[in-house]
């Protein structure tokens, strides 16, 4: 009988049952209010005058007029450079003792990203949340004794200039909770080696020893994990070594084009729960099974706000125009395209996160990401967005019977006009004709845009497929692999062909 498990399960059973309805609309308000009173004495709080938003009747309303949009660029430029310095008081009190590097999926620079002790309390608290909701899941008692599998960078954590910098999965699992350290796994001596091939095959020879119920990860690297697992012991799916395994928590990009590939390296279903962790902060959650959606966590020291997923509010690079409205979570509505944008106890603010989401159910506040602001393939008027592309790739996937877990595409000029052109990674290789074929087909049933557009400038589909690992060398050679990295699903003429050339050199 797993004592422990009852316990703990019971434990969390109890303290869900005693948790009391929230009002998400009025979370945000007093998170609002948290962060301007935090701030208000800092450099930017007194340049946009915090304490005159404060005593404004239209706390909300008001900071949206005084306060204009940052991405990454602009908020560094003009003040987190001052953070990096060593400056105190900038945009949020005190200094972070941590820096979140992240090269997004853009890019080869890396971001450095303040990372402070609130944050690290807000990633914990949003952790603890979590736990809680997994009463919602009716997962045996026994599954609460097993260990989690935590994939993600490296926690061997570099310092610069007094603080130390990482990928946020790396930070995160540097400062887990002592009581917590006997159900993680790869444990601290392996999570600290930074070369990614060394820290999978070490993780592959200790797998049999190791008694693993939930994987947790970039669902790209996971399944690379997975397979050098089951190759190294020579198994048939990753259940003939840890047969306990039920839960996979998967987070950083949308699961759907990795299911079918995913599914396929197990011996049963296990229970996919969906999670947005980012660099900036833990966003959001699955907190019931009967749903893929995730729900905003809007209690946590993170306020959001919306931007309508509208073409001419976008700029070439992602950023918003300035004239692009926002809407407050009582102004949403559901199954429309919005920019994200957060406010944080890090010292964010009104920052373009680069994700776009649509609410599935305002009232409980749950939402899906469905894609990137720089991901949005509008050449020649097709208007894709990365979900858009997803369901395309889950439609070949299905009419084909293949399996596509990554892709990459771009819309090319070429001599007769312009071709979106497709690199599929897939272990199956089918005729590229008739992919494109299918795909062109689909895409035009699918989406007007594309329809007009290929009536117009678009001439059509190129396919090309390449092995599934021809992915991760180009994360590898570009970035580095493993952690927070993921794969642009959609790319610029010029780094575009720098990718050609890389599938050009590995394939010959």
């Amino acid at each position: 009988m797993a004592i422990i498990g009852n316990i703990i399960k019971g434990f969390i059973e109890a303290r869900d049952s005693l948790s009391l309805e929230k009002n998400p609309v009025e979370e945000q308000k007093k998170v609002l209010e948290n962060l301007l009173a935090q701030a208000k004495d800092t450099q930017f709080g007194q340049h946009f005058d915090f304490e005159q938003i404060l005593s404004s009747k239209d706390k909300a309303k008001t900071f949206a007029q005084n306060v204009p949009y940052y991405d990454y660029n602009k908020i560094s430029k003009e003040w987190w450079n001052k953070v990096i310095d060593g400056k105190p008081d900038v945009t949020w009190p005190g200094n972070p003792d941590f820096f979140a590097l992240s090269s997004g999926t853009t890019g080869k620079k890396s971001k450095r990203i303040p990372v402070t002790q609130d944050m690290l309390a807000s990633i914990k608290n949003a952790g603890i949340k979590q736990i809680y909701a997994l009463s919602n899941f009716d997962l045996p008692a026994e599954f609460f004794e097993k260990e989690i599998m935590m994939l993600g960078s490296s926690t061997d954590l570099q310092e610069r200039n007094g603080r130390k910098e990482g990928e946020i999965s790396g930070i995160s699992a540097s400062n887990i909770p002592f009581w917590f350290k006997k159900y993680y796994k790869p444990g601290d001596e392996i999570a600290q080696i930074d070369e990614w091939d060394h820290r999978v095959l070490k993780i592959a020879k200790e797998a049999k020893n190791w008694d693993i119920g939930a994987l947790s990860g970039i669902p790209s690297w996971m399944e690379l994990m997975l397979k050098k697992v089951i190759e190294y012991h020579n198994l048939e799916h990753i259940h003939e070594i840890w047969p306990n395994l039920q839960v996979y928590t998967s987070g950083g990009v949308a699961f759907d084009p990795y299911e079918k590939s995913f599914n396929a390296l197990l011996g049963k279903p296990i229970q996919i729960i969906d999670t947005y962790l980012a660099s900036e902060g833990f966003l959001a959650f699955q907190d019931r099974p009967d749903t893929s959606a995730m729900k905003l966590i809007t209690d946590n020291g993170v306020y959001f706000e919306f931007v309508p997923f509208n073409p001419e509010y976008i700029n070439q690079d992602g950023s918003l125009t300035d004239d692009a409205p926002s809407l407050t979570l009582d102004e949403v509505k559901e199954d429309e395209d919005y920019v994200l944008l957060i406010s944080t106890v890090s010292g964010a603010w009104r920052y373009i996160i680069g994700d776009t989401i649509k609410f599935t159910d305002v009232k409980r506040a749950e939402i899906k990401i469905t894609g990137r602001t720089k991901f949005f393939l509008n050449t020649v008027g097709s208007q894709l967005s990365v979900n858009k592309l997803n369901d395309a790739v889950k439609h070949l996937e299905d009419k084909l019977d293949i399996k596509i877990p990554e892709y990459t595409l771009c819309a090319k000029r070429y001599d007769d006009g312009f071709y979106h052109t497709w690199y599929l990674g897939s272990d199956s290789m089918v005729d590229s004709d008739k992919t494109a074929e299918v795909l062109d087909d689909y895409l035009k049933s699918a989406n007007k845009n594309y329809k007009v557009a290929r009536g117009k400038a678009l001439e059509g589909v190129k396919v090309y497929f390449v092995p599934q690992p021809i992915f991760a060398e180009w994360s590898g050679a570009n970035k580095k692999k493993g952690g927070q990295v993921k794969m642009e699903r959609v790319m610029g003429e010029e780094k575009f062909a720098e990718w050609e050339d890389f599938v050009a050199q590995n394939t010959a």
